[in-house]
């Protein structure tokens, strides 16, 4: 058999196709849409608000919301924009009615399996790097509303500039200036606490 003649794996449709099935009233779409982006926004708004039951409280009301909004969801912004943006709404409207606390926690580092050497930490490395964790969660829940949201959805969430500006709803220029002045405070609260080296979030690349 020649590798031609080999069955290939289909690709999985995008955002935006399923988006467009959804509208057409193909609602499993939905399902796979969920089944995409609902860890993403979970550890998006844990980032935001800190653990507890709000987490998938407020990750459940940000689906829902997207659910009831998707139908007239036009195609001008990308869906990941769209949901984050939705995901935030949600979270300054709880944290505005005093529910929650901002708070960001880095002790279980992102999806993206940045993690360390092929061989494995050792249990000295996962000491530090867990106190270190720390340190940046209690400096980045100190920034403003703003800088921190864009500094969890850059440097923890992958955004790129464009996804996060239309989250946002603000100019690119805005996102960058948000993320540096909100880079360059961790790094002044870090080395004010002792913590030398490099900067404790990963350089902004896009």
């Amino acid at each position: 058999m020649t590798s031609a003649s080999k069955l290939t794996r289909p690709m999985a449709p995008s955002d935006e196709e399923l988006v467009e099935r959804f509208q057409k009233g193909e609602s499993s779409a939905f399902d796979t849409l969920v089944h995409r982006w609902e860890r993403k926004v979970q550890g998006a708004i844990y980032r935001l608000v800190g653990p507890g039951e709000d987490v998938r409280d407020l990750s459940q009301e940000t689906l829902l919301k997207a659910y009831r909004g998707l139908g007239t969801f036009k195609k001008e912004a990308r869906f990941s924009s769209w949901l984050y943006q939705i995901a935030l709404n949600v979270c300054r409207d709880r944290m505005r009615r005093g529910r929650g606390k901002s708070y960001v926690s880095f002790d279980e580092l992102s999806e993206t399996g940045e993690t360390g050497r092929e061989a494995g930490p050792s249990a000295l490395d996962l000491i530090e790097a867990r106190d270190l964790s720390r340190q940046v969660a209690a400096a980045v829940a100190t920034l403003p509303e703003e800088q921190r949201e864009v500094v969890v959805l850059k440097e923890y969430q992958g955004l790129t500039f464009l996804e996060i500006a239309e989250a946002l709803d603000v100019p690119l220029s805005t996102v960058k200036t948000r993320l540096y002045r909100g880079l360059g405070q961790l790094r002044q609260q870090l080395v004010r606490q002792g913590v030398r080296g490099g900067s404790p979030v990963p350089a902004p690349t896009s």
